[in-house]
């Protein structure tokens, strides 16, 4: 599909904010899919457009957390694996429901990601809250729990990323007792695993426009590592206003179409 020069820099404007946003709590997906839709692209295919184009912001912003990834080499490896296989689910759902079904289901899965962002200042005082009753002592690996809401998390981000890393740093803020850098350093992880696994897949099975995915890939890798670097310095009062505004765009958006 042919862009507009106007299409072509709000689609990697949308890209650097999605990575950006992404590295630092997730909910990127909020800013590059009612943009794609914006640029006349059906939900499916803007949906794995974004999924493609997002992988490199994933994996720059988890290097640019790599200091703080230090002594969870296995951690890592186990809750990757979990992440791994619940996002070939989710993309495996993605294209076997039929388009209109999608269509139906994305403004409730927008919806509840908003939720989500509004609520993230609560669930932190909560997380932090229990870790002071705990004495900040809990499983190091979180266990089944953890891994069953990792699961079925990466089921929802292979299928629709919006929010995932939130609802990761929600999970094992609560499981696990390590400071929330670090858990966000992991969160970056598992989202480049399941981004990666996501968009594999959807290479050989998925319909996708290869222009929406270069531009949002190299916004994202720009925006991750700015995310990295000086994303924790932003107003998060500031920075959920954006992403619900722009969430409540791709709901309008969506119900429109």
């Amino acid at each position: 599909m042919a862009l507009s020069i106007w299409e072509v820099l709000a689609v990697f404007v949308a890209g650097v904010g999605a990575g950006t946003i992404n590295t630092i709590v997730g909910s990127g997906t909020l800013i590059t899919f009612p943009v794609l839709l914006l640029t006349g692209l059906p939900p499916v295919t803007a949906t794995v457009s974004n999924a493609l184009g997002l992988i490199p912001g994933s994996i720059s912003g988890a290097i640019g957390y790599r200091e703080e990834l230090k002594g969870q080499r296995r951690r890592v490896l186990r809750l990757s694996a979990i992440a791994a296989a619940g996002g070939l689910c989710g993309a495996m759902l993605l294209l076997l429901l039929p388009p209109r079904a999608f269509e139906t289901i994305v403004p409730v899965l927008v919806a509840l990601a908003l939720v989500l962002v509004v609520l993230q200042p609560t669930i932190s005082k909560k997380v932090q809250a229990r870790r002071e009753r705990n004495g900040d002592h809990g499983d190091p690996d979180g266990g089944p729990l953890l891994l069953t809401g990792l699961f079925l998390a990466s089921v929802y981000g292979g299928y629709f990323t919006a929010a995932q890393g939130i609802i990761y740093l929600s999970l094992m803020g609560t499981l696990l007792a390590d400071t929330l850098q670090r858990l966000n350093a992991v969160k970056n992880v598992l989202a480049a695993v399941v981004n990666t696994i996501a968009a594999l897949f959807f290479l050989f099975v998925a319909d996708f426009d290869w222009t929406a995915v270069l531009l949002i890939a190299v916004g994202s890798a720009i925006g991750g590592q700015i995310g990295a670097t000086v994303g924790r310095r932003l107003s998060p009062k500031v920075l959920r206003a954006v992403i619900v505004a722009v969430g409540l765009t791709a709901i309008v958006q969506l119900l429109l179409r």
